[in-house]
């Protein structure tokens, strides 16, 4: 009986999940320029090799989002050497994402940007409530990373990010943006994508008035429903398919 949705691929070999994950990463990336996500050479998101769980593929410094293939992808160990790959890295993607994929090891993907509401968001240096449906996928479930002392490229700065992130799915970083992270390409994109926009919604809200959140057992409850990580999975396959149609090359 034929499934209704693009289900997670099962049974892959260790050189087809590395495709997989490749294939989702330059899309991810596509998506983020698609959607105003992206700034400039800022910004990162990254996936675990399948087979090396101590190496990540990243994106390039300096390579448009817009344009990204899987060609262009680049592969660093956790002391961001790079192990394959033509391009340079960007070093505050090796101080961030080295010490997240470090400390959770449960985690395949972890996506960072510059995002407008995001980072307006972030100088509040406060959590999101739960003003809407959407923004319980992240209730209770995200940190946030207080401090800001500039751009990320030592260690410690990595491991308190890390830290702040805890077992959540999402953290704060103030003054600075969004971290996102997921046991796919694909949810740790959409976690970024939906937690950028739940941003917006509450900067709106708040200027419009008072708003009012659901409360805590419903916001909790629906957290369970819409924050789950085949949620996240699934709700990124529309923009796959979208980027991957209009833009083959992509997959190059």
């Amino acid at each position: 009986m034929p499934t209704l949705f693009a289900m997670p691929p099962q049974g892959l070999s260790p050189a087809e999940q590395r495709q997989e994950v490749k294939r989702k990463l330059a899309v991810a990336f596509r998506a983020f320029a698609r959607l105003g996500l992206d700034e400039g050479a800022a910004g990162h998101i990254t996936a675990r090799d399948p087979e090396r769980p101590d190496h990540y593929w990243v994106n390039p410094a300096v390579v448009d989002f817009a344009s990204m293939r899987v060609r262009d992808l680049v592969l660093v160990n956790h002391q961001g050497e790079v192990v394959e790959g033509e391009y340079a890295v960007n070093p505050a993607a090796i101080a961030i994402h080295g010490h997240v994929h470090r400390a959770r090891p449960d985690v395949i993907a972890a996506a960072h940007s510059h995002s407008m509401a995001g980072k307006t968001w972030s100088a509040l240096r406060r959590p999101l409530d739960p003003l809407c449906q959407d923004a319980c996928a992240f209730y209770e479930d995200h940190g946030i990373h207080e401090s800001y002392s500039g751009v990320v490229l030592d260690d410690d700065e990595g491991r308190a990010i890390a830290r702040a992130l805890g077992q959540y799915k999402a953290v704060i970083l103030a003054n600075h943006g969004l971290l996102t992270v997921g046991h796919s390409v694909d949810s740790a994109a959409f976690w970024f994508i939906a937690m950028d926009r739940a941003c917006q919604s509450q900067l709106q809200a708040e200027a419009a008035g008072t708003p009012l959140p659901i409360p805590h057992d419903f916001a909790k409850h629906t957290h369970d429903q819409v924050g789950a990580e085949l949620t996240g999975f699934l709700s990124f396959q529309p923009l796959y398919q979208r980027i991957t149609r209009e833009e083959p090359e992509v997959l190059i």
